[in-house]
């Protein structure tokens, strides 16, 4: 209803041009219709493969259409155009590099800057050039909230029943709930498909469909490439050690969802550590242990020649994840992208730092962010006041017990009874290895005993410890370093 009274303001105002940025043209077109006839005007609508059409009520067209090709509507509408509103979709290809084009729409905005035409281009992307953003505005159109949401959840629920003999859909109100923060960021198109998915294969809506609809959801955002979709997050189950982080994230999981009112919202934290020490695997488990999705974002990918690019990249990837919240952000070796070293760079990392900060200060979704960080020399100190994270975390190598229960889980991960082995003998044989090294070991051991047709032992694992050189030991004052760091700044151990 607000969208309504926000366009019909704007048409009544006589504003010549409209720019409406959606993937959901049809329900733009609605609410067209609805400004329309309430204002008493006549609406258009043009589309290269319809030409030019009268669109009444219902929004059924007549069938005959003219001025197909592009130019050849736009000297109508300068020379002829009847008093109305005219809806041209997905005209954006028509706007680049085509400076008749700009100048024949200028020539209608000039026209009819106070007269009785006003022109709406709707289209997925829409940037009017200079010379004709003074006489246009965007109109960006809302998204449903989450009543709206389950209104229509509701709906398309009550459409099922209708073609089901009656029959109710099967859910109860915390998957709802689920469903409905799921669904955020969406067009209202969007959330009637996606809930159709989620309710007419099974008639019911359970806790298996959020992972769907929410890789469904990502897959709408296009931004591949850039932000990457964790489809299987890690259970905490395949986490060994790690207390202190899990007994922090248990306290701050309600707050975070929501369903502790008068708590702050946790913004995110930062993991420090060596390589391999588990930092990864514990960020994915930060969305196993919440029940949400999770956003990978690349920095590496980030980056573009073209000046700019690259700050726009962080932006649009920043919305998207705006956009699909509730849900954990991670971005892997954070320093590789905000550090900007002896400033080779013209200054690209700063401003993506700054970005990145505004972004963490001003964020008013619930996005947790996970940065993980190996090299600490290169983060910023701007990144490492308080108040940029709830909480830091140092990734040290596992201790003896650790280590035991690494053995155990990629041990019982191929099928090995873990009890088979003398897992307190390999844990102290591993002194120093990192859980990659660990996992690694036991992966050389199954190919060697594969090759020679044996059966894997604590003595075949033995061996490909004493065969392996840990990083503890190739950088073992790096290491050193990095621990007096952290324990000079109390950092909290995990």
């Amino acid at each position: 209803m607000q969208d309504a009274q926000d366009l019909a303001i704007l048409i009544a105002a006589q504003v010549p041009l409209i720019t409406v940025e959606t993937n959901d043209e049809k329900g733009a077109m609605e609410l067209l219709q609805r400004v329309a006839r309430a204002q008493d005007k006549q609406l258009f609508r043009w589309s290269v493969t319809d030409g030019l059409q009268a669109a009444r009520f219902g929004l059924h067209l007549e069938a005959e259409s003219q001025h197909g090709e592009p130019e050849q509507l736009l000297v109508h509408l300068k020379q002829r155009a009847q008093p109305g509103i005219y809806a041209l979709c997905d005209f954006h290809p028509w706007l680049e590099d085509q400076p008749k084009n700009i100048r024949l729409l200028k020539d209608i905005a000039l026209k009819y800057e106070h007269g009785p035409v006003t022109l709406v281009l709707i289209s997925h992307t829409l940037r009017l050039p200079p010379e004709l953003s003074r006489y246009g505005a965007r109109f960006p159109l809302s998204l449903p909230g989450e009543g709206e949401i389950m209104a229509l959840v509701k709906e398309e629920a009550r459409t099922w029943a209708a073609r089901n003999s009656g029959q109710k859909v099967r859910a109860d109100n915390a998957t709802l709930s689920r469903l409905a923060a799921a669904l955020r960021g969406l067009s209202h198109a969007e959330v009637r498909r996606l809930a159709k998915t989620a309710i007419w294969d099974d008639g019911a809506i359970t806790a298996c469909d959020i992972p769907e609809i929410n890789q469904a959801k990502f897959r709408l955002m296009d931004m591949e490439g850039v932000l990457s979709y964790s489809f299987e997050t890690e259970d905490f189950a395949n986490l060994a050690g790690m207390a202190n982080l899990r007994h922090w994230l248990a306290l701050r999981r309600e707050a975070f969802l929501g369903t502790r009112p008068g708590l702050d919202t946790p913004k995110g934290l930062l993991l420090l550590g060596v390589q391999g020490g588990g930092k990864s695997l514990a960020a994915k488990s930060v969305a196993g242990l919440w029940g949400l999705p999770m956003l990978r974002l690349d920095m590496g990918a980030l980056y573009n020649k073209y000046h700019g690019e690259t700050e726009r990249n962080l932006r649009e990837s920043l919305q998207l994840a705006d956009q699909m919240a509730p849900c954990v952000l991670w971005i892997d070796e954070i320093e590789k992208g905000v550090s900007g070293g002896d400033g080779g760079d013209s200054g690209l990392s700063q401003r993506v730092l700054a970005t990145l900060l505004t972004w963490m200060q001003e964020r008013g979704t619930p996005v947790f962010m996970v940065a993980t960080a190996n090299d600490i020399s290169r983060l910023p100190p701007e990144l490492m006041r308080k108040g940029r994270f709830d909480e830091i975390f140092f990734v040290d190598l596992p201790d003896a017990a650790t280590r035991e229960a690494i053995f155990a889980i990629h041990l019982a991960k191929r099928e090995l009874d873990p009890g088979a082995f003398a897992l307190a003998e390999l844990a102290a044989a591993s002194d120093g290895f990192s859980g990659a090294e660990i996992e690694q070991a036991v992966v050389a051991a199954c190919y060697g005993i594969a090759a020679d047709h044996g059966k894997l032992d604590t003595a075949r694992l033995l061996g490909e410890i004493s065969a392996t050189a840990p990083l503890s030991q190739v950088m073992a004052e790096k290491l050193d370093w990095l621990r007096t760091w952290a324990g000079e700044r109390n950092l909290r151990s995990v």
